[in-house]
């Protein structure tokens, strides 16, 4: 921002007189409006899921802290979702383009209101990355105060999280056989307790060093949740004072370190994406093939679901992140600094952790292959992701005949007709960030590939992307996309695709003399949303292998 808080011209003198009193007819005092650092906080509440239904709670903590710091906090809405209300629908896809809507909206609104720094509240999946971004994008002191993490169900006798409702309901049961499950398996608020792309995103913020450390999964149910949010609260107010902005804490190595957590933690597919779009807000280069060589060297270590039996809980109580990164330590970069004013070095020295079923070192990891793998062949020149601990041990390296689809919903209709069978590569297509638009989460097939048991013999290859509680042989995020013209677009019924998760690739068995051919033959389909958020996405957003963002070209 132009100005500085405190006696700044913005807020004193007679040319903010109508600013002044804006301020005050909304209840503020004079001498608050005139000598305390503005912060804004943005508020993702929505009654309508456990990930953000109890934010408002958290926001007058925050505000509590910022007021007992000496700052004046201004609370404001921004706009959130959860991908669980759209999944089976077509508007599916307005999932990632929220992420760049919540960045706008952030933006506009601190531009605006020209806030010293910003508290942000956020939960779950693209909204939070999408406030990470704001914090690049806008450059002014800032930090996250996530929701927390939701506490795992119980039924009949066993633990249950949210993705095994989706698992029963393919696998036949109706509405009366489902009704128990339903009330018991999110008994809490906060984020599924998975490591989906929500968790994956909360833990992300404190390698960020946008979440405060050792914060980012306290269950959303304990008072500690509270406390440390009014201590955040304070805590913006200090590093307004201090001058502390995002581009000074995101360095380059810091989201190499990123990189190797992810890969540790078998993080959701997605975080590649908010990896990307971040390090493209703050020009630090950030490619695909950053995550191909930490892929070769760092394991996955950490088994929470789907990559083991545990809850983003039992991690937490196991000492979250920074016991993870505790046992990246002779791996990351230590000179980094966070946002508590010391390195990461330093901070981890008074981190205690031992090796476990939950959280192993580097030596004994969980999986002898990395939490992501980005695979490449002439299916995906511009690079494909898998997620290899998700996959059946026997679907690893795997052979088949394409199956080939246009959108999840016409493939799940297919496999429930019993038009899918063992050796099949289900080809999905005009899914992705231009095609679909907005780079759908595929949730309907793969669910019902698993419900069947036809994961352990069937592929998915696809320009779409996928849900962090996904597992199965899944390829997303193929780059060039089908409506770019890439090769997926030229993919017929019975050609064969390999997949070799150990050697990251991804094949389409047909000569480039053939393709060739097929090519002179495609016709770029219309666009298939004509206004709306979803058209100026499709016509502004960068490709899947650049982050799919809405940013400039």
């Amino acid at each position: 921002m132009s100005h500085t808080y405190g006696g700044s011209a913005f807020w004193n003198g007679p040319d903010a007189a109508h600013r002044r009193v804006m301020m005050k007819a909304a209840g503020y005092g004079d001498k608050d409006i005139r000598t305390k650092p503005h912060i804004g906080v943005p508020n993702s509440f929505l009654e309508g899921s456990p990930g953000t239904a109890h934010l408002r709670q958290i926001a007058e903590a925050v505000k509590q802290g910022i007021w007992a710091a000496g700052g004046i906090p201004v609370e404001f809405g921004i706009p959130a979702t959860c991908g669980n209300i759209p999944n089976g629908v077509e508007e599916m896809k307005y999932e990632q383009v929220m992420r760049d809507i919540v960045c706008m909206s952030i933006e506009a609104v601190s531009k605006v209101q020209q806030f010293d720094g910003l508290c942000i509240i956020a939960s779950c999946d693209n909204i939070i990355a999408g406030c990470y971004q704001a914090a690049a994008r806008l450059d002014i002191p800032a930090m996250i105060v996530t929701g927390g993490c939701m506490s795992a169900g119980s039924h009949n006798g066993r633990q249950v999280v949210e993705a095994d409702i989706d698992v029963a309901r393919f696998s036949g049961q109706g509405e009366e056989q489902l009704f128990e499950m339903e009330e018991n398996v999110c008994p809490t608020c906060g984020a599924c307790p998975s490591m989906g792309t929500a968790n994956t995103m909360q833990l992300m913020g404190e390698i960020f060093n946008l979440v405060l450390p050792g914060t980012s999964c306290i269950p959303a149910v304990e008072s500690l949740k509270i406390r440390r949010s009014r201590e955040a609260g304070s805590y913006i107010v200090e590093m307004v004072k201090k001058g502390i902005t995002p581009s000074q804490l995101i360095t380059r190595e810091t989201l190499l370190n990123a990189i190797m957590f992810d890969m540790a933690i078998a993080g959701s597919t997605n975080a590649l994406l908010h990896i990307l779009a971040l390090s493209y807000e703050l020009g630090l280069g950030i490619t695909m093939a950053d995550f191909e060589k930490y892929a070769k060297e760092i394991r996955c270590i950490v088994g929470v679901i789907p990559s083991g039996p545990y809850t983003i809980v039992d991690l937490y109580h196991a000492g979250g992140a920074l016991a993870v990164m505790k046992m990246l330590e002779s791996r990351i970069f230590k000179d980094v600094p966070t946002m508590t004013g010391i390195t990461w070095g330093e901070l981890l020295k008074a981190v205690q952790v031992e090796s476990s079923d939950l959280i192993r070192s580097l030596d004994k990891p969980l999986y002898d292959l990395p939490g992501l793998q980005i695979l490449r062949g002439n299916l995906a020149p511009e690079g494909a992701i898998i997620r290899p601990t998700g996959v059946p041990e026997e679907m690893r390296v795997f052979r088949g005949r394409a199956k080939c689809f246009d959108n999840d919903t016409k493939a799940y209709q297919a496999i429930v007709a019993g038009q899918i069978v063992p050796g099949d590569v289900i080809v999905m297509r005009y899914e992705g960030c231009k095609g679909a638009p907005g780079m759908k989460e595929l949730m309907l097939s793969n669910d019902a590939l698993v419900a069947r048991g036809l994961h352990k013999s069937v592929g998915l290859v696809t320009d779409a992307r996928f849900s962090g509680f996904s597992h199965g042989a899944l390829v997303g995020h193929v780059s060039p996309e089908a409506y770019d013209g890439g090769a997926i677009a030229l993919v017929e019924d019975g050609d064969f695709i390999t997949v070799d998760t150990f050697k990251g690739l991804v094949q389409l068995e047909v000569s480039d003399e053939v393709l060739a051919e097929r090519r002179k033959n495609w016709v770029c389909p219309p666009l298939k949303e004509q206004k709306g958020c979803l058209n100026i996405f499709a016509r502004t957003c960068r490709p899947a292998h650049e982050g799919g963002a809405m940013q400039p070209w």
